[in-house]
């Protein structure tokens, strides 16, 4: 996909919309009217996509602090379109996670989870990372709602199907380990209850 370096239309925002103003100034408002739709139609892809593509290749090559710089030059994410708005907060989430933030990265995933995701698979990433902060926090029952819910989702990428194979291999195993502890609690506590008589002479 087409992309403009974020500097670079920061630039042609001004050059057109300056320059749309001084011709309307010296020459007339008709001779200027290009460049001041040229100007309003770059500003206005600002605000409704933001930095959200570039971002996400930062984000991709693991550059986090650089995805984070570029997240803040969007300055008003209320006012992204709201699929681009969901993927902000995903992405601002990822972040945090990776940072050790998991508060902040919980708040910003339920966040987007609340608007609109482009598919199911977005919609699986972010539940699989709230899982994995459930289960982080050792709430498993937590973790189990969050991948159910997965489960009822139809993803369709390879890679987010074999990350859902494997948290459901991990959440089997950590259930099996939480009642093979119980057992032995159980049995730990029948058998420190049971007081041998003495005896009788």
């Amino acid at each position: 996909m087409f992309t403009i370096n974020i500097y670079l239309k920061f630039a042609l925002i001004a050059l057109f919309l300056i320059g749309g103003i001084l011709l309307a100034i010296f020459q007339g408002f008709w001779y200027s009217l290009p460049l001041l739709l040229i100007g309003i139609g770059l500003l206005a892809s600002y605000f409704l996509l933001g930095t959200i593509q570039s971002a996400s290749q930062y984000v991709q090559d693991m550059d986090f602090d650089a995805a984070d710089k570029r997240l803040d030059l969007t300055v008003k994410p209320s006012w992204l379109y709201v699929t681009n708005r969901a993927i902000y907060y995903i992405l601002k989430g990822t972040i945090s996670s990776n940072k050790g933030d998991q508060k902040t990265a919980e708040s910003l995933f339920n966040q987007a989870l609340e608007l609109k995701l482009p598919s199911d698979n977005e919609t699986g990433m972010v539940l699989m990372q709230l899982a994995t902060i459930q289960g982080n926090k050792g709430n498993f029952t937590g973790a189990k709602n969050y991948f159910n819910r997965i489960k009822k989702l139809n993803i369709t990428e390879p890679q987010i199907k074999s990350q859902v194979d494997y948290m459901e291999k991990a959440l089997s195993q950590s259930n099996a380990s939480r009642k093979a502890t119980r057992g032995m609690g159980k049995r730990a506590m029948s058998q420190g209850g049971k007081r041998r008589r003495p005896k009788m002479r």
